[in-house]
């Protein structure tokens, strides 16, 4: 079976089979839950606090809590062409902070959609505790900028 890859929606739609797909971000976002049961023990709510993990990898864990929450990934073709409306992740200015925008292909309405659609991806990743805050840009383009919140001390 080969490694699974999360879809951040700056490159290709993945591929294989959509079932297989929801299987396989199902199985790996248990994995990601389970890693914050075991690594966030001094937490109230272990479940709702990113892990280390995702401290360390914010790219890959933003996606993969959007993709299990069945927001959809944009994706490009082999020409660099946007072919897919949804979510697409890469680095904010500032180190282990992600910049989520809402792309689709030319004439799709996804800037009309962005704004309602990112303040979804909003509410997912802060049930997952995640904070998230919604940016406006050049040419009026909504963004969000997401980051864990800072550590602080244990809670019991």
């Amino acid at each position: 079976m080969a490694e699974f890859e999360v879809a951040t929606g700056a490159a290709g739609a993945p591929s294989g089979d959509d079932r297989e797909r929801r299987a396989a971000v199902r199985t790996a976002f248990e994995g990601l839950l389970q890693i914050r049961r075991l690594m966030n023990t001094d937490a109230a709510d272990p479940e709702g606090v990113p892990a280390e993990w995702e401290r360390r990898q914010p790219i890959r864990a933003v996606a993969l809590a959007l993709e299990a929450a069945g927001v959809p990934p944009s994706a490009v073709d082999a020409d660099g062409h946007r072919v897919a409306t949804g979510y697409c992740l890469g680095p904010a200015e500032r180190a282990g902070v992600v910049r989520v925008e809402w792309l689709g292909p030319p004439g799709s309405g996804a800037g009309y959609a962005a704004q309602e659609a990112l303040r979804n991806c909003a509410a997912v990743l802060r049930r997952l505790g995640w904070e998230a805050l919604e940016y406006r840009g050049p040419r009026r383009r909504h963004h969000l900028e997401v980051e864990p919140p800072p550590p602080g001390p244990p809670r019991h």
